[in-house]
């Protein structure tokens, strides 16, 4: 509501029902006078002028209303369509445990199914921490260790594989078997699968088809890694539903001996910083050199995001928060000419 000099005034509620009765000649020449207190209303819109992109990424307005914005999504998804109980793989990492986190906020605990799938890589915190976050939930998993099918996987694909080096081809095979699994499972017992790829990773391609990009809904598709963190504090804001470990340890796949996500990636920081400046604000190549971004690393990036639309194309729908969303709100040719 804004009076007739165009200041707001009041602002009701984001993502979900909210009543106000306004006079509105109350709001006539309501301008601000030296001495007259003049409350400041405002949303997650508008606090990112002029701010560092981090900042405004991160901005507890904003993430306050990104995390009602996912719980809206997830909860009317489900009654629209007909659902009830959601799955999730838990991988003891910040993104499946927001996704679980949000899932059981916006569902009920008991209608949100963890499955824990450990592999010969997986860290013994991985699945204690990916326990202790049920625990503390109190929504129910499962553990169902993935070697033995794995092994077999590898077994039969010997004799064309030949002894060639370990590769990706063998870390896909571990989240192929993890979505296949979920699938299965989700299928028996009427199960939607929630995705839990970020848009970091959507964005440069981190993730595989057909394994943890499966699902019937991306709840943090159009969240940044930096606002996955956040968002992670903020659920733990009155009590620690999320364990802190899941929030401090460095971010890995665990598809190979001490894998990392930097092993792959550059650093979230100036990853989501230029993402953001490339998707949402359509800055190119040019334009984020002159900003001071390094030559390199800004064509590295937009390479990966350039190349990696095959993968988004065929991801499930997601939450929308931001204005330039994957999807829908962001259409381009799968093939394109790529930067070298």
């Amino acid at each position: 509501m804004y009076d007739d000099a165009g200041n707001k005034v009041a602002e009701l509620n984001y993502f979900s029902e909210d009543f106000r009765v306004f006079d509105l000649d109350q709001l006539i020449h309501r301008q601000a006078t030296e001495g007259q207190d003049v409350t400041v209303y405002y949303s997650a819109s508008e606090v990112g002028a002029g701010r560092n992109i981090l900042e405004y990424l991160a901005d507890e307005k904003s993430i306050e209303e990104i995390h009602a914005a996912l719980i809206l999504g997830i909860r009317d998804y489900f009654t629209k369509m007909g659902f009830q109980k959601a799955i999730i793989g838990s991988s003891g990492g910040i993104d499946s445990a927001v996704t679980i986190a949000l899932a059981v906020e916006a569902l009920g605990r008991q209608n949100v199914h963890a499955v824990l799938m450990p592999s010969h890589y997986s860290t013994s915190h991985s699945v204690s921490d990916a326990e202790q976050l049920s625990r503390n939930l109190d929504n129910p998993y499962n553990i169902i260790a993935i070697k033995n099918i794995y092994d077999a996987f590898l077994t039969e694909l010997d004799p064309l594989f030949k002894g060639l080096p370990f590769s990706i081809a063998e870390e896909n095979i571990q989240s192929r078997t993890r979505g296949n699994l979920l699938m299965a499972i989700a299928n028996k017992f009427g199960y939607i699968l929630l995705n839990t790829s970020n848009k970091s990773e959507l964005a440069t391609g981190y993730g595989t088809l057909y394994g943890d990009m499966a699902g019937g809904l991306g709840v943090l598709g159009d969240v940044y890694k930096t606002q996955v963190y956040a968002l992670a504090r903020y659920i733990n804001r009155d009590k620690e539903m999320i364990p802190e470990n899941i929030i401090t340890k460095a971010p890995s796949a665990e598809l190979r001996p001490d894998q990392k996500d930097s092993d792959s990636l550059p650093e979230y920081d100036e990853l989501d910083t230029i993402l953001f400046k490339y998707i949402e604000e359509r800055m190119g190549p040019k334009e984020l050199i002159a900003q001071g971004f390094d030559e390199a690393l800004v064509k590295r990036i937009l390479r990966m995001v350039n190349m990696n639309e095959y993968k988004r194309n065929q991801f499930c729908p997601i939450i929308r928060v931001s204005y330039k969303a994957f999807g829908v709100g962001r259409r381009i040719p799968i093939v394109a000419k790529y930067l070298s």
